[in-house]
């Protein structure tokens, strides 16, 4: 275990970061990749009420639909020096160590919101909204679905120049996409949304944030539906894997 990886496994956030979180309004978004998590984002953030939760990383910028990701925007890049002196100072919210990079959101960022009067909002993973949940059981909580499975691929197929390059990749989110949405189904705190339209998400996230919206009958619906998908993955993972070995 190296230095970030023991710093970020021992790290705990500090009290006045915890009173923070329970004295801020913070929308948390996740959901598989392709759902529409950035395109709903983007549209609530067009409303001043909502601000972006600009998380910090030490992995180096990707290309996403031919264009880099951007330093402040995408993520705050940081170097691993920076993140070590992050950690030992205790400015972090939370923190993660995925895949040998440290990922987490910043108590700057939070206090920037909270100071102005507005909503944090960031898309993060199913681990660190645990953490929140931890912290603040007024942390509001969305899961974003997409329709269906064939909807999900083709919205996915999109994004690539190639289906070769599409189909290649497509094989590699399946588990990524099981993993979250078993974690997800697992705990009673996500309001589950279906993406058909990301103008009507938004409108439904926006009624819960305002109106404090305990789950119903539709939270339930969707569920079913979420479980379905999941079904649909599973079973699609499994036919590649049989023609692979095949």
């Amino acid at each position: 275990m190296n230095n970030l990886e023991f710093l970020v496994k021992n790290y705990q956030t500090p009290p006045e970061a915890i009173t923070l979180v329970e004295n801020s309004r913070i929308l948390l978004l996740a959901g598989i990749s392709g759902a529409g998590k950035d395109t709903t984002k983007k549209y609530l953030l067009k409303n001043e009420e909502y601000r972006d939760i600009v998380s910090h990383t030490t992995r180096q910028p990707r290309e996403n639909n031919g264009k880099i990701e951007q330093n402040g925007v995408d993520y705050n890049f940081i170097s691993i020096e920076k993140a070590e002196e992050m950690l030992k100072n205790r400015k972090f919210i939370e923190a993660k160590f995925v895949h040998g990079k440290i990922y987490g959101t910043s108590i700057a960022e939070i206090e920037k919101a909270n100071q102005n009067g507005q909503i944090s909002v960031t898309d993060i993973d199913i681990q660190g909204i645990a953490e929140y949940k931890k912290m603040s059981e007024r942390v509001v909580a969305v899961f974003i679905l997409p329709p269906d499975f064939e909807t999900w691929r083709a919205r996915f197929a999109n994004r690539y120049s190639s289906a070769e390059e599409f189909e290649k990749d497509f094989e590699k989110r399946l588990p990524e996409a099981i993993s979250s949405l078993e974690q997800a189904l697992e705990v009673p705190y996500f309001h589950f949304i279906l993406n058909d339209d990301f103008r009507n998400t938004a409108r439904i996230i926006n009624q819960i944030i305002h109106q404090d919206v305990e789950f119903n009958y539709k939270d339930i619906e969707v569920r079913v539906r979420a479980r379905k998908l999941l079904e649909d993955i599973k079973a699609k993972f499994l036919e590649l894997k049989k023609y692979e070995f095949a």
